[in-house]
């Protein structure tokens, strides 16, 4: 079995090894930049990992794994436009490297390469990883409608907020784990139960990610803390911080969000001393956890021998617990 360490390399391998013979050259150009640009690679990987679960040679399916992997990038590609971004990865964003048409029509090619990548896959299986994927692309712009229109509504709550983390990142999530399984020929039980891990460490990867937000170390976590803070975004900490607050708390909390022109460092401060007051760490922490105890469980119960598990748990433990 690869460790995931391994899988790693060979999936930036085949990234670089991936060419675009079709024309005009200008069209691809921006698609192999946005695939070179780095990152966690976590979705090909999961996928590589969850098929080395059942069979041996996981790069026997790493098409597939780079389908997903250029559908990711394509999301982001689509997401920096969106947001307006200017950075990704410490690079020019593809929309301010060349322009915002230029990023529509390369991200509309790179939506169209997954699927090819994704039905490089026999006969046998093509159904199935079409018919997932294609659902697991609904949901995901399914997400990111609810997101976009959680920036203009302030009565957004918990349960919303994790439906749609649920939907914008841990299907995906799930999508690589549950297809690496089908290529495996898993039973459909097995496939189901490695979807419902995905689906739990994606929301737990997610929660992660808003607490680094706020309490991550700038130098480890690659960016500057806060940014969450400064947009107002409705994250975990926002919506609990004003659902549990008194009425001192929330009056304070509604003076930052509102507020048109402030200091950067004073907002982040103000609000991260009301999130501490308030004790939203811990409850995020606690919720994190839950959601990564609850994807174990489902592991456990996947009917393959506890040592072929062991990378896969270890790669899971590193995604949850990380400080960056």
């Amino acid at each position: 079995m690869l460790t995931p360490e391994e899988i790693l390399n060979k999936v930036n391998q085949a990234l670089s090894a991936l060419t675009y013979d079709r024309q005009p050259a200008s069209l691809y150009e921006p698609i192999r930049y946005a695939l070179s640009m780095g990152g966690k690679r976590i979705r090909p990987v999961l996928m590589l990992l969850s098929y080395n679960l059942f069979k041996d040679h996981p790069e026997d399916i790493m098409m597939q794994a780079l389908g997903l992997e250029t559908y990711h990038n394509f999301t982001l590609l689509h997401d920096d436009l969106m947001d307006k971004a200017d950075m990704r990865r410490g690079q020019l964003t593809v929309h301010k490297r060349w322009n915002e048409n230029k990023a529509i029509l390369s991200g509309d090619s790179m939506l169209v390469l997954a699927f090819q990548r994704m039905a490089q896959c026999d006969a046998r299986h093509l159904p199935h990883v079409l018919q997932l994927f294609t659902e697991t692309t609904l949901q995901i712009d399914e997400g990111q409608e609810y997101d976009m229109d959680f920036e203009s509504r302030n009565d957004v709550t918990e349960d919303e907020y994790i439906e749609m983390i649920r939907l914008k990142t841990s299907v995906l999530l799930a999508c690589a784990m549950k297809t690496g399984a089908i290529l495996a020929d898993a039973s459909a039980d097995d496939a189901q139960r490695l979807y419902k891990v995905g689906e739990q460490i994606g929301l737990a990867f997610q929660l992660q990610d808003d607490l680094l937000d706020v309490y991550g170390d700038p130098k480890v976590f690659g960016k500057a803390i806060g940014g969450d803070i400064t947009s107002n975004k409705k994250t975990f900490m926002l919506i609990n911080a004003v659902n549990r607050a008194d009425e001192r708390q929330r009056q304070e909390l509604m003076r930052w969000t509102e507020a048109q022109d402030f200091d950067r460092q004073e907002k982040i401060a103000a609000v991260t001393s009301l999130y501490d007051e308030i004790g939203i760490k811990a409850l995020c922490e606690e919720k994190i956890n839950h959601y990564f105890m609850e994807g174990q469980k489902n592991l456990d119960q996947v009917s393959v021998p506890e040592e072929r598990k062991s990378h896969l748990r270890q790669y899971i433990a590193a995604m949850v617990h990380r400080n960056y």
